[in-house]
């Protein structure tokens, strides 16, 4: 099997937990803020790492090497996925996802700064089709104007930042390492902000399994997402996630009387071509 296909393969874990993820955190939404929620997600990630890495014998990987870079991903992220917790439950699931989904043209655009790697006409292709899709989708400008179009595309922006952070990591972070200043810091950021007006909402009982959800899911998409990036190159492992956007899209169908329409089902072809035309090219290479 090559690297390209084994880097396919964790990132549908990773899809399946980012779409878990969505879900629970509508659940979750009507009772508590942006902040608390990844605290209380960053608590269950701290133990959810602890456990693992104690069963794992992985504790003594944890080191404090590039802990300004570990900082500077982890505030990246934490700010993305407020910013996209807050969009969920606003505007419709789709058009989160599809807006998220710029973050491949940002990674493709600055990962030749910051990673070193090099940008093919493959691959700028595969990113333009998927881009494409994903305008006809969310088909942005088209009725009215809310800010949870700018959220979500503000998110996009700081998953791409933490998308090549992590890659960078990669190189000399073990995945235990990552995984742990992931959870810790972000517990952190997240008491900091969830306690600046000094009123942290407690969970409600019908709350915590969604809680646990989050951090489990969040938890397990990063694990696949870390392992698929330090497999095969960002601009390969990032446009396999496009796969996210038609299934959200009938989730929200489904559960949540969200509109499907003829220019989402166009744009998910557009963007399943430029994965296939990614991952087949990279699998002859």
């Amino acid at each position: 099997m090559t690297d390209t296909l084994k880097a396919a393969l964790w990132m549908i874990g990773a899809i399946l937990s980012f779409t878990s993820m969505a879900i629970a955190g509508r659940a979750v939404s009507f009772e508590l803020d942006t902040f608390e929620i990844m605290m209380y997600r960053s608590f269950v990630g701290v133990i959810l790492v602890m456990i693992v890495a104690t069963l794992a014998g992985t504790l003594s990987e944890i080191t404090r090497d590039k802990l300004g870079l570990h900082l500077f991903r982890n505030a990246a992220h934490f700010a993305g996925q407020n910013l996209w917790f807050y969009s969920i439950t606003v505007i419709p699931l789709a058009q989160v996802f599809a807006l998220e989904f710029t973050s491949p043209i940002w990674v493709l655009v600055l990962s030749p700064l910051i990673l070193g790697e090099r940008l093919t006409p493959m691959r700028a292709l595969a990113a333009l089709l998927g881009f494409i899709g994903i305008l006809i989708v969310a088909r942005p400008g088209v009725g009215t104007f809310h800010i949870g179009l700018v959220t979500a595309a503000m998110a996009a922006i700081g998953f791409s930042f933490s998308i090549m952070l992590t890659k960078r990591l990669t190189r000399t972070a073990t995945i235990t390492c990552i995984l742990f200043y992931l959870t810790t810091m972000q517990a952190m950021f997240g008491i900091l902000f969830a306690g600046f007006d000094l009123d942290i909402a407690l969970p409600s009982a019908a709350s915590v399994p969604w809680l646990i959800l989050i951090g489990c899911a969040g938890l397990l998409a990063h694990y696949c997402l870390t392992t698929a990036l330090s497999i095969a190159p960002a601009t390969v492992v990032v446009p396999i996630d496009f796969v996210r956007l038609p299934a959200i899209a009938v989730i929200g169908m489904m559960f949540y009387n969200e509109p499907l329409d003829i220019f989402v089902l166009l744009g998910a072809v557009l963007i399943f071509g430029g994965n296939y035309l990614n991952i087949w090219h990279e699998t002859r290479r």
